[in-house]
C-alpha cells in the first residue's frame, strides 16, 4: 500500500521508468514486506543541470542521482529492515542509473495508520476490520 515518489536525473524514459518501478516495488516487498499488488510508484525526471549537490550541478559532477520518498504505516518495520531497504535502494539505483552520486537520498516516512490509507479507508480501519473478521 505504499506510495513511492521517485525523482531521477535525466530525460523521461518510459523503459527506464518501468524498470525502476519493477525493481523498487520488488525491493519494497522483500525488505519492508509491502504487498506489491497495491504499491504505487511515480517516477519524475529532472535535467541534471537543474539538480545540485554541494553547489555543483549533477551535470558538472558527471553523475546521476535520485530521490526516493515512500510512505508506510508507523511501526510496521524494524530499524534493521529499514537499514537493509535503504542500502538495497542505493545499490539498485547504482545499477539502474549508473554513476550515482553519494548525495542521493531515500526517505521513509512512517505515518500514523489513522492518517494514511487508500480507497477512502484508513489503514487503521483496515486493521480493526481485519481483527473483527478474524474474531
Amino acid at each position: 500500500m505504499p506510495i513511492i515518489n521517485i525523482s531521477v536525473t535525466g530525460k523521461p524514459d518510459a523503459k527506464l521508468s518501468a524498470g525502476i518501478a519493477k525493481e523498487i516495488t520488488g525491493l519494497t516487498a522483500t525488505h519492508l514486506r509491502k504487498d506489491p499488488t497495491i504499491t504505487a510508484v511515480a517516477v519524475s525526471y529532472i535535467d541534471p543541470q537543474h539538480w545540485f549537490a554541494g553547489g555543483k550541478s549533477l551535470a558538472e559532477h558527471g553523475a546521476n542521482t535520485f530521490w526516493l520518498d515512500i510512505k508506510v504505516v508507523d511501526g510496521t518495520n524494524t530499524k534493521l529492515e529499514l537499514e537493509a531497504y535503504l542500502k538495497a535502494i542505493f545499490d539498485a539505483f547504482g545499477r539502474l542509473l549508473g554513476g550515482v552520486h553519494e548525495e542521493s537520498y531515500a526517505f521513509v516516512h512512517e505515518v500514523p495508520a489513522a492518517a494514511y490509507g487508500y480507497g477512502g479507508k484508513s489503514q487503521e480501519f483496515r486493521f480493526i476490520s481485519g481483527r473483527l473478521k478474524a474474531a
